[in-house]
């Protein structure tokens, strides 16, 4: 505020207030207990911001901007002066009341989704530009959030103390291909399905080099655990690097047990069986695919050795050819329906010799070891695929993993219908009840307890110690300047 009033307000023109808009018992501020000059009288204690309870939680308005003009001109502000100081000539302001109200633009401190961007437009509510908004995030943001999640995180390694652990483990690119930028590698615990580890390697912390980023982030990620945990066990998928990892390399002598994920085993099989349908010949395989991949699902649940896996593995090879009783041993369901609509396949045929080819494959069975403790990294992807801001989502999932199941009034469970494109086959799925953000109040405090205590966002955004981007520019060829680029593409006529 500043500068005097030119005329006084004309009260008449004011809009009546009637007995129902009317507000008593509003308490009067009480004067300071010292003589204070006027310029240095407090306000009202409700009208300042301590601590980070005096905001959280608290309601907020969104109002027209003339109307809080209209407000604030009739305030009776207790104090006899301005307050306000030139901050180039340090000139104290002589201004007296009554006062003219001068509002300044702030905006909402947040990036919308751009339709509710576009929603603020046509409202002609003002928004913070790019620029303040990434430097409200790197001052108060980012550490608020990693400080919070280690804080949680570390509350659920404390509690897998003196246990033997378990995790499941997956990486993900920011974009398919090998023109990735970052690798996010997610670790769970199996169990309690709490997410216990988030690492990020970006391409320049590998030579440039995407194909080894999800490598390099599995080493740091099992580095990191087996100082905080007893790890006895890694379930990842069938990639090819960190398989080197676990048989022969670094972590061949820790006795960490290495499992591979059940859900990848079983699409790899039956990828194997579609491309052998394929052939001239052998179309009917295409009939036993889904239970090919049922009965390989049976066999690891069940099978306590290798031994015993082969032994059920292979009764599916008399099966297909509608033989459930032989020398040696027999099916273990029960008796079929005759008559039923099953192509059977002919023994020896060309589809059944596919089929025994696939099924007794020796790669195939030298790494079935893997998949008998029936892991599978299938919530991690479900996290995984929804959201690329990972702390954040870790503490979001970690937060409502346990939510409940929404029932009827009755008690009966709902479920609804999701269509699976692989599959080409509906799924169902229960119902869980609405996510309540509960660990959203927490978040806040981390952050505004940062605001209060620091003198303000810096003029100049300043790198963090882990931004990629001490590691220099993504691109190894230096940047020519815009003069040499302009004179290039003239001469090659592209300019204009």
């Amino acid at each position: 505020m500043g500068g005097a009033l030119k005329a006084p307000p004309c009260l008449d023109s004011l809009p009546v207030i009637d007995a129902s808009e009317t507000v008593h018992d509003i308490p009067d501020i009480e004067p300071p207990s010292v003589d204070l000059p006027p310029h240095q009288q407090p306000l009202h204690d409700k009208l300042t911001v301590l601590t980070e309870d005096d905001l959280i939680g608290k309601r907020a308005s969104i109002t027209y901007e003339h109307c809080l003009k209209q407000l604030a001109t009739f305030l009776v502000l207790p104090i006899q002066k301005c307050p306000y100081i030139c901050s180039v000539n340090q000139v104290e302001c002589q201004c007296i009341p009554p006062f003219e109200v001068s509002i300044t633009q702030r905006g909402t401190a947040s990036i919308m989704e751009w339709v509710v961007s576009l929603l603020f437009h046509f409202m002609n509510m003002g928004m913070v530009d790019h620029s303040t908004f990434y430097t409200i995030q790197d001052t108060y943001c980012v550490e608020a959030i990693k400080e919070c999640w280690e804080e949680r995180r570390a509350e659920a390694i404390h509690r897998l103390k003196d246990r033997d652990v378990v995790i499941v483990a997956d990486g993900r690119m920011d974009s398919p291909g090998h023109c990735a930028q970052y690798c996010t590698y997610t670790a769970m615990e199996n169990e309690s399905r709490e997410i216990i580890s988030v690492i990020t390697v970006d391409k320049r912390e590998t030579g440039r080099n995407s194909v080894i980023m999800e490598r390099e982030a599995f080493v740091r990620t099992v580095d990191s655990l087996l100082n905080e945990v007893k790890l006895v066990e890694v379930c990842t998928d069938a990639h090819v690097q960190i398989s080197a990892l676990m048989n022969k390399g670094k972590y061949k002598d820790l006795g960490l047990q290495h499992s591979l994920d059940m859900w990848h085993g079983a699409k790899n099989l039956a990828k194997k069986i579609h491309a052998a349908a394929q052939v001239k010949g052998q179309s009917s395989l295409s009939y036993w695919l889904k239970d090919v991949v049922n009965h390989f699902w049976w066999c690891c649940k069940t099978a306590d050795s290798f031994e015993e896996f082969l032994d059920l593995w292979f009764i599916l090879l008399h099966h297909v050819t509608n033989e459930h009783q032989w020398v040696l041993g027999a099916c273990q369901h029960a008796d079929l329906v005759s008559g039923g609509s099953q192509q059977w396949l002919e023994r020896d045929s060309m589809a059944h010799e596919a089929l025994k080819s696939i099924v007794g494959n020796k790669r195939w069975l030298n790494v079935v070891h893997k998949y008998l403790n029936f892991r599978s990294t299938a919530d991690l992807e479900s996290f995984q695929s929804h959201i690329l801001m990972m702390l954040l989502a870790a503490m979001d999932y970690n937060f409502h993993k346990d939510r409940p199941e929404l029932c009827r009034s009755d008690g009966s469970k709902q479920y609804r219908r999701l269509f699976k494109k692989n599959a080409r086959r509906y799924m169902l799925y229960t119902v869980k009840t609405s996510k309540t953000y509960g660990y959203i109040p927490e978040l806040q405090s981390f952050i505004l307890r940062k605001r209060l205590a620091g003198k303000g966002m810096p003029r100049q955004r300043t790198v963090r110690p882990d931004d990629p981007r001490r590691y220099g520019l993504l691109p190894s060829v230096l940047a020519p300047t815009i003069k040499e680029l302009l004179h290039t593409q003239v001469r090659r006529g592209l300019g204009r």
